[in-house]
């Protein structure tokens, strides 16, 4: 027999608003203006605002079936401030206008003078590529998919691994870089080193390379040099591009001493109720209760939208005046001195949950008078030197940075060697952590590290 009960349990269960809330203080800057311009698109009671026009709704026009008030709270709530009320002196950054790495490979397809089947084939390899830029299927797979031949797929694939970036659908790191090589011509030592010696080469075995190879100390070096500066993950750039426009979300400025802290939001489009929906609701009894009805969800929902990209700025201002609070040594000018600081701290000191400060912090970047850092940049544990004082592990790794980058490269130190030096800089870390801020820095074990 089927026993019933009854049990009483409490759950947390997120309002609407909240939600959309939380969707939106995780944004940046970029995305932001593509959420609200989506928001325009949806919902046809948003409207962008004229700088000229006044946003006035008279008393006359509220509804006596429908509490407004509660809907609505004030006419002022449905309005962001204008491009010219924000940062007058601070026109905005460019924005480099690119074709996402797919739609740029797609494009190069179109223009070869390839069948349209081939065109398909390409295309399906060019869906089936990592965000590396590796072939992340097996050939096998896509032929099959396509009932296809596999040397035809081979082929196909050839043709694509030459287009731009070079390398791109390459199945493994030693085949990426013998079509780079390939592409490039130049050294052919370089290519019979990826090619039949890639073991070798990857585990540093010099003297075995120079001896199969046949080639002296300055022949090696100079094939390694040109391996060296090929590009390992096709779509990440390759390490001498041009880097990428970062626009900051906040700026902070220092004006008589006090930082100034402003929301980089002039871009952003200007968004108001429109007035002739709010007009709408001015009908008679008689009118169409479902367009009421309509216009009604519209309204809350065009209201939540406002409020919550408001509140995300009072959010993220007061999230970073925290930091400026608790990072004073850094925003003095001295910024190799960051101290200990996690999530919690800011938490506290605002009185808001920790998950909202990460959400914060997350992919946004702040201008400050000595550059451009991540939000996140702010943010370290701290260990306990020798004289007791606490200090962040920024500034460690650093340190440790520095003692790596001033080894003898013939014979590099190995991670214990690293610890005793660390501790002799007054830094008392233990082997396993030296490993681990080595490889949160992406610093190669000391076999790897090891040069002719």
């Amino acid at each position: 027999m089927v026993e019933i009960k009854q049990s009483l349990e409490q759950k947390q269960k997120l309002s609407p608003q909240q939600i959309l809330q939380t969707t939106l203080l995780q944004l940046n800057l970029i995305d932001l203006e593509q959420r609200i311009a989506q928001e325009l698109e949806d919902n046809p009671v948003l409207e962008l605002k004229e700088v000229e026009q006044e946003n006035t709704v008279s008393e006359s026009q509220e509804d006596d079936d429908i509490e407004w008030d509660e809907i609505l709270n004030s006419p002022e709530d449905f309005n962001l401030r204008t491009r010219y009320e924000r940062n007058r002196e601070n026109p905005g950054l460019p924005i480099k206008e690119r074709l996402n790495p797919i739609d740029h490979l797609i494009t190069q397809i179109h223009q070869l003078d390839i069948s349209q089947d081939e065109r398909r084939i390409s295309e399906e390899i060019v869906w089936n590529i990592d965000d590396h830029g590796y072939l992340d299927t097996e050939l096998e797979i896509i032929a099959d998919r396509l009932n296809e031949p596999d040397e035809k797929v081979e082929d196909i694939l050839k043709l694509v691994q030459k287009l731009y970036p070079v390398g791109i659908g390459a199945r493994d790191l030693q085949e990426c870089l013998k079509i780079q090589l390939e592409v490039q011509g130049g050294n052919n030592l370089a290519l019979k080193i990826v090619s039949d010696h890639f073991n070798d080469f990857a585990n540093r075995r010099f003297e075995r390379l120079m001896e199969d190879l046949q080639c002296s100390q300055d022949e090696l070096n100079e094939a390694i040099d040109e391996i060296s500066h090929l590009n390992p993950k096709p779509w990440e750039g390759p390490p001498t591009s041009d880097a990428e426009y970062i626009i900051p979300d906040v700026d902070i400025e220092e004006v008589d001493g006090e930082f100034v802290v402003t929301l980089s939001d002039s871009n952003l489009p200007d968004i108001q109720i429109s007035p002739t929906y709010l007009g709408m609701m001015n009908l008679d009894s008689n009118s169409n209760l479902d367009v009421k009805k309509f216009i009604k969800k519209k309204m809350e929902s065009a209201q939540w939208f406002v409020q919550a990209v408001q509140q995300r700025q009072i959010t993220i201002m007061k999230v970073v005046k925290a930091i400026i609070h608790l990072q004073p040594d850094f925003f003095d000018g001295e910024i190799s001195s960051l101290k200990p600081m996690v999530l919690k701290d800011v938490a506290d000191l605002i009185d808001m949950d920790v998950s909202t400060i990460s959400r914060v912090t997350r992919g946004k970047y702040v201008q400050t008078p000595y550059g451009i850092f991540e939000l996140k940049y702010f943010f370290s544990g701290g260990i306990a030197t020798e004289q007791g004082e606490e200090i962040s592990t920024k500034i460690v790794k650093e340190e440790l940075r520095k003692v790596i980058a001033g080894e003898n490269k013939r014979h590099p130190f190995s991670d214990d060697k690293l610890a005793k030096l660390m501790k002799e800089k007054g830094y008392s870390i233990a082997r396993r952590t030296v490993a681990k801020y080595r490889e949160q820095m992406k610093i190669s074990v000391a076999r790897l590290r090891r040069a002719l």
